[in-house]
């Protein structure tokens, strides 16, 4: 199986370049972004040694999906997808906050309620739950977007003081991240899941915001599966999940979390090829299509060429 773990293309009127934790992101004639969602993986905040055969097209098809299923609530930044791997779309500002969206207290909502906070993010929170209890209702809980580092959490009321957003755009972000909310949990719903939480970014362009990045796939969301979970919850048993919390599980198995002097454990061929099967049953778990491997010989030609022939038609338009 082959991994592309980083690409170094040069494409026709291309004027900058940015490599993230797993996507490499091109510039083109300051108009567009094409955007490779490479096969690299990370896991706290840490990219790790070994890219996974397919993660890459598993995440770039997954976001596809539910950016075409949610264009009716608002529109997003996509112009095209000209390849398994990689996204083109519009260069938006982006606004300097996650939306991030919980439905239930899970992750690190839990932790602070664990610990005795009984607020997050501002937002109150009742007494008596307990861990991956469903909400009264949906919570917004955002963060700030580091440049380095871990982003933050911060407050609604301290975003508008502080001017990171105004009340205007504010108030239009959260009627949008509740109405995608609502839609990835029907969808989520028809696949026998439960949408727990997931977070949303926003740019804008003019006057008109825009839904940018991926959304709904398993390394910017949480899922549970439906079956068992009332069940679950009653018997204090953990939750069924569908999302990349196997892979962090396994680092903690082997003494890693991201901490200073730990070492990243030995990703075998054994290891990278079962992370690669669970990416692939996550995707036809949550789309519920078959996944296709391309059988390209050469992903990254392959890459290229339709990047290319993308970019030289949405310039010429």
């Amino acid at each position: 199986m082959k991994a592309i773990k980083e690409t170094h293309f040069n494409f026709p009127q291309q004027t900058n370049f940015y490599k993230g934790k797993v996507r490499d992101v091109y510039t083109i004639d300051d108009q567009l972004m094409a955007m490779v969602v490479t096969d690299r993986i990370s896991a706290f905040d840490v990219v790790l040694p070994e890219a996974i055969p397919f993660k890459g097209q598993v995440l770039n098809q997954i976001a596809a999906k539910f950016l075409a299923a949610t264009q009716d609530i608002v529109p997003n930044w996509v112009l095209s997808t000209p390849d398994e791997m990689v996204t083109i779309g519009r260069i938006c500002e982006p606004f300097k906050v996650e939306m991030v969206i919980r439905g239930y207290l899970a992750g690190h909502a839990w932790r602070e309620y664990s610990a005795g906070k009984r607020e997050v993010c501002g937002v109150a929170l009742p007494e008596g739950l307990k861990e991956n209890d469903k909400l009264p209702q949906p919570i917004i809980t955002p963060t700030t977007k580091a440049a380095v580092g871990h982003d933050e959490d911060i407050s609604k009321q301290d975003i508008l003081a502080k001017g990171i957003v105004s009340l205007i755009d504010y108030t239009q972000l959260e009627e949008y991240t509740r109405a995608l909310y609502k839609r990835g949990t029907e969808m989520a719903a028809e696949r026998g899941l439960i949408l727990v939480d997931t977070k949303y970014e926003f740019g804008k362009v003019g006057d008109t915001i825009y839904l940018i990045d991926e959304i709904h796939t398993p390394d910017s969301s949480r899922y549970f599966y439906a079956d068992g979970y009332e069940e679950r919850q009653k018997t204090g048993e953990a939750q069924k999940q569908l999302s990349k919390e196997f892979v962090r599980k396994w680092l903690i198995e082997n003494d890693f979390q991201g901490k200073d002097g730990q070492v990243i454990p030995e990703m075998t061929p054994e290891i990278v090829s079962s992370i690669s099967d669970r990416y692939i049953e996550l995707y036809e778990q949550i789309t519920g299509e078959k996944f296709v491997k391309n059988p390209s010989s050469s992903i990254v030609n392959r890459i290229e060429e339709n990047v290319k022939n993308a970019i030289n038609d949405l310039l010429s338009r």
